[in-house]
C-alpha cells in the first residue's frame, strides 16, 4: 500500500506529462496522533510542548533507495525530535512535509508500534531504518 498523498501522486503523475516536476528544497518529518487520509485531511499533527517538525533531506545521505523494486525508502540517518516539555499525545504515525510549518503533506505512514512520550522521557528518536515509506 502506498503512503503517498493525492498531492504527491499528482506530482509523480506530472513526470509523465508536460508539467515540469521539481522537488522541494527540504523535507520535514512530522508526527501524528491521528493519521491523515490519502487526501491529506483529517490527520492530527502534534503541536506544542516542545514538538517541532524535523528537517530530513532530501538527499542520498538521508534516504535509502528502494531495494529490488519494492518501492520502500528508509531513513539512513537518525531523526531526533526535541525533548517533550509536557506529555505528548500517543504518536501513531509520521509524515513528510515540504515546509517547516504548514506546507504540503507528501507522504504519511503508520508506526509499527505507537509511541507515548511523557515529560522527562528521552527525546523521541528514530534510528536509521526505523522510518519506512512505501511508494508502490
Amino acid at each position: 500500500m502506498s503512503h503517498a498523498t493525492n498531492y504527491f501522486e499528482n506530482i509523480i503523475a506530472n513526470f509523465f506529462r508536460t508539467t515540469a516536476v521539481s522537488k522541494p528544497a527540504a523535507h520535514y518529518i512530522a508526527l501524528f496522533s491521528t493519521l491523515p487520509a490519502e487526501d491529506g485531511t483529517g490527520g492530527v499533527e502534534l503541536v506544542g510542548n516542545g514538538y517541532a517538525r524535523q528537517r530530513h533531506g532530501p538527499g542520498d545521505a538521508n534516504w535509502a533507495a528502494p531495494v529490488n523494486g519494492d518501492g520502500t525508502l528508509k531513513n539512513l540517518t537518525a531523526v531526533v525530535f526535541p525533548a517533550a516539555t509536557a506529555n505528548w499525545p500517543n504518536i501513531v504515525g509520521f509524515g513528510l512535509y515540504d515546509a517547516l510549518t504548514a506546507g504540503n503533506l507528501l507522504l504519511a505512514a503508520p508506526l509499527e508500534t505507537p509511541i507515548l512520550v511523557a515529560l522527562g522521557d528521552p527525546a523521541p528518536a528514530f534510528a536509521p531504518g526505523d522510518l519506512a515509506i512505501v511508494i508502490a
